[in-house]
């Protein structure tokens, strides 16, 4: 005869019931996270060590950053003194500097110079020499340093005639020093390619080849970081503002003389209201989504080609080649290995097979 279960029991092996699946539930809870927080660890530790990664994507940053200080020093050699040097005391930097670095003596060369021509002359020519080096991939560990010590020195000694990529440029370049940006491209990998046979990018068998991978791979973590923040942080400042909401803040700038460079091409760029209205507001949009779109292949495809015209719109209409060729370089290492590996590929064989052309149809 079975018995009868008092109401009491069953109150108890409910709340015995319900505690064994919520203990349960948070047990799994715990192993699943603890199993993810392992597996994404793994990845990581793997990502970190196995192998340098963007190592052509680096070699692109190095060149493009070297090409932009090569360019600015040689379009400014003729007023070199006037923009720079002797000519601009007048604005009282010589006396009293407005940035902070050229009061510490290891950035304070240029600001020193000023005064004398000639001296001042010949670090604008040994800056010239180290950007074309650095930009060549020439003893890159040793001319990249003194080249980054020179470049903050000669920026920062006039703060007027700086722009807001001076900034990306010289953290990028700071943080450039712990990575291999000779590795790829480079005379320094010429010349090891003679001495010790074809650089490989293989998993490193000793602590300190591992610690060379960490501290590479680090860098390509932080210039993405860096890129993030500024394009996010672009997008948020410019959404608040009137104009930009407004959809015609990219007509503002052009009307000026400061950069308007080409006033007939800015007529034409702004003649249609829609496609300032468009232009506006995606920028503000590429911008914010830029860091979201690196994540997957395809709209990372999408994102580096709007951000690339974005730039190129910037470096043609505003008159800024220096500042955009600088954010292009640290875009760079977003194109994986292969796709520049392909593209130096394609580049080869079209300049053999026009070589080719040449001769068939100019015998000797």
């Amino acid at each position: 005869m079975a018995t009868q279960t008092n109401f009491g029991t069953h109150v108890k092996r409910f709340f015995v019931a319900l505690g064994s699946l919520l203990g349960g539930g948070i047990a799994s809870l715990f192993r699943g996270a603890g199993r993810l927080i392992s597996t994404g660890y793994t990845i990581a530790e793997n990502w970190l060590i196995d192998t340098k990664k963007a190592t052509y994507g680096l070699a692109i940053t190095r060149i493009l950053l070297g090409l932009s200080a090569v360019g600015l020093l040689v379009s400014n050699w003729r007023t070199r003194l006037y923009s720079f040097g002797s000519g601009s005391l007048w604005n009282g930097e010589g006396l009293e500097a407005k940035s902070d670095f050229p009061q510490i003596w290891l950035f304070s060369a240029f600001h020193r110079a000023m005064p004398n021509d000639l001296a001042y002359t010949a670090l604008y020519l040994l800056l010239l020499a180290l950007a074309i080096a650095f930009t060549l991939g020439w003893r890159t560990r040793i001319v990249h340093p003194i080249f980054l010590v020179l470049w903050i020195s000669f920026i920062e000694a006039n703060d007027m005639l700086g722009d807001q990529g001076d900034n990306m440029y010289r953290i990028a370049l700071f943080f450039m020093l712990f990575a291999n940006c000779g590795m790829r491209w480079s005379l320094d990998a010429r010349r090891r390619e003679k001495k010790f046979g074809p650089t490989t990018n293989e998993s490193p068998t000793t602590q300190w080849g591992q610690v060379q991978n960490i501290a590479h791979n680090l860098v390509l973590v932080i210039l993405t970081a860096q890129v993030s923040f500024v394009y996010i942080s672009g997008a948020l400042y410019k959404a608040g503002g009137d104009p930009w909401s407004g959809g015609y803040a990219v007509y503002n700038p052009l009307m000026t003389d400061r950069f308007g460079t080409w006033p007939w091409l800015s007529e034409i760029a702004t003649a249609w209201g829609p496609l300032v209205t468009i232009a506006t507001w995606g920028s503000i949009i590429m911008q914010l989504a830029f860091p979201f779109m690196l994540l997957t292949r395809p709209t990372r495809v999408i994102g580096l080609a709007s951000i690339l015209t974005f730039h190129i719109a910037i470096a043609v209409l505003m008159g800024l080649p220096w500042f955009s060729l600088a954010m292009i370089a640290i875009d760079s290492i977003f194109v994986t290995d292969r796709t520049w590996q392909n593209m130096a590929t394609g580049l080869r064989q079209r300049v053999r097979a026009s070589a080719e052309e040449a001769r068939e149809k100019v015998p000797a």
